[in-house]
């Protein structure tokens, strides 16, 4: 009684009669999971260009509207300088608007350096004190 494997506990009824060798199917496997790999890489290349894509076009898009809301800005404290002249000489009006902005500005430097000065130097220390950890553990392990 010929089987698929040759074994005779393979013996079924349904199983199917290959005329391939264990050699041809190895070889077949192989050449398929390769076009397969093939096959996903190309996905994976497509994918990530339409995304890469996507992205670059999000960017210039962002970039305008960072560019208009500069110009906007600068309108927008125009409009207090003017409005506020009307209470006051436009010199003192602008002087007026131009101090409050430094002390803006100066109040998120400061909050932006204290932040800064936080996150350095940028050194996992946690990581590096498990790693030190570590390695004091295995050499203990290694002198028993």
């Amino acid at each position: 009684m010929a089987t698929h494997s040759g074994w005779a506990s393979d013996a079924r009824p349904d199983a199917p009669e290959d005329p391939r060798s264990l050699g041809r199917l190895v070889s077949d496997l192989s050449e398929q999971a390769t076009r397969l790999v093939r096959a996903e890489i190309s996905l994976a290349k497509a994918e990530v260009t339409a995304k890469a894509t996507q992205a670059g076009i999000g960017i210039g898009l962002v970039a305008g509207a960072a560019v208009l809301a500069l110009y906007a800005l600068g309108t927008l404290i125009t409009t207090a300088i003017l409005g506020l002249s009307n209470a006051v000489s436009p010199w003192l009006a602008a002087l007026i608007v131009s101090l409050v902005l430094l002390a803006i500005t100066a109040v998120l430097g400061l909050l932006g350096v204290k932040r800064l000065q936080k996150g350095m130097p940028p050194v996992p220390d946690q990581a590096m004190e498990n790693l030190q950890e570590d390695v004091e553990t295995v050499k203990k392990g290694m002198h028993r």
